[in-house]
Parts: structure tokens; C-alpha cells; sequence
């Protein structure tokens, strides 16, 4: 997961182009999901070796420095599966999966940003990914909805909630009779 392009009219990458960097730079079989910078992919080498490869080829093919949040797909299953009941769950309420962008820690993400509003928000983790949920009414009012505006922010990839279970589906490849689908979260 890229971080940070194609926002506002910032670090525009093009999906096809980004999918043909990565096929180029010896990644199997590369998709692309939507405009936010997702990248599924198969590879043998280490999580850390391929955050460093994915950086580079970024900056060598479209002249950008991204941090890129790299987990493998029963990391990012496991996760999405292990998210809160109330994540997901409430039509009204915006829902975020906010992916920790090593070397920052989860740990670290959270002191960062200090305790979270209980009236308007709520927060929980797994691995290396914090859920997030709030009220839209009362969104304007939470601590991690202005979290844009805060240092913390650099060390994080924000995915909505349909974005991050439809990346924990795909790169797990499950379909809609999967097993570990009945367990993903939907809003409904």
C-alpha cells in the first residue's frame, strides 16, 4: 500500500503504469486495486527487502519518494479477521483501517496521538493495523479524523473499510464461498 498518492491531485500514479513497474521490477503477477495505491502481488523475498524495493522502484518509474506499508496476505487476512465486532458494522459511522508503515510501531502511532475521544470514537489493533470507527455526525470532533494534521500521520496509510476487507480478500484469494469470508466484517 502506497502511501499518500493520488490525493488531492498530489503523487499521481497512473494504475496501469504502476502495475507494469512492478511486473518490470520482477514482482509476480502484480494487480493493482482502485486509485489509492494498492498493489497485490506474489514474492518469496523477506517483507523488509520488498519495502525497500517497492520505495525504490517508486522513485525510479514515476520520480516520487512513498513509504510503502508491506504485509503479507495471511498477515493481512488474519487482521482484517480480527477486527472489532463494532468495526464495520454501523452504516452512519466512517470506518478505517489505519496500516502502520514499518519501522513506526503500532505502539508508537498510538502515543503519538494520544488517548482517543471515547464519547465520539472508537479503537482497537491487530498486527500492524489500527481500526478506527466514529459517528460521521460527530467525525469533525475526533482525534483520528484530524489525524492528517498530525506527525503521526507520515508514518501511516489510511484505508476505509471496503478497501481494506475487499485487499484482505484478494490477497488471500478468497471468494465469496471462502472460509475466512463468513469472518471479514460488513456493514449491514
Amino acid at each position: 500500500m502506497l502511501r499518500g498518492i493520488n490525493v488531492g491531485g498530489n503523487n499521481k500514479i497512473d494504475m496501469a503504469a504502476l502495475k507494469a513497474a512492478f511486473a518490470e521490477s520482477g514482482f509476480t503477477d502484480p494487480k493493482t486495486y482502485i486509485n489509492s495505491g494498492n498493489v497485490l502481488f506474489s514474492s518469496e523475498k523477506d517483507i523488509a527487502d520488498i519495502r525497500g524495493e517497492c520505495r525504490a522502484l517508486i522513485g525510479r518509474h514515476f520520480g516520487l519518494d512513498i513509504a510503502v506499508a508491506v504485509l503479507g496476505s495471511a498477515e493481512l487476512a488474519e487482521s482484517v479477521a480480527a477486527a472489532p465486532d463494532w468495526w464495520g458494522r454501523d452504516a452512519d459511522s466512517k470506518h478505517n483501517a489505519i496500516f502502520v508503515i514499518a519501522p513506526a510501531t503500532v505502539r508508537e502511532v498510538l502515543e503519538e496521538m494520544g488517548r482517543i475521544n471515547d464519547d465520539y470514537e472508537r479503537l482497537a489493533f491487530h498486527g500492524s493495523v489500527i481500526f478506527w470507527s466514529a459517528p460521521t455526525a460527530t467525525f469533525s470532533r475526533t482525534k483520528y479524523g484530524a489525524m492528517a494534521k498530525h506527525p503521526a500521520y507520515r508514518k501511516v496509510t489510511v484505508r476505509n473499510f471496503n478497501t481494506a476487507r475487499k485487499l484482505a480478500q484478494s490477497a488471500f484469494g478468497i471468494s465469496a464461498s471462502g472460509n475466512l469470508l463468513h469472518k471479514l466484517p460488513h456493514i449491514g
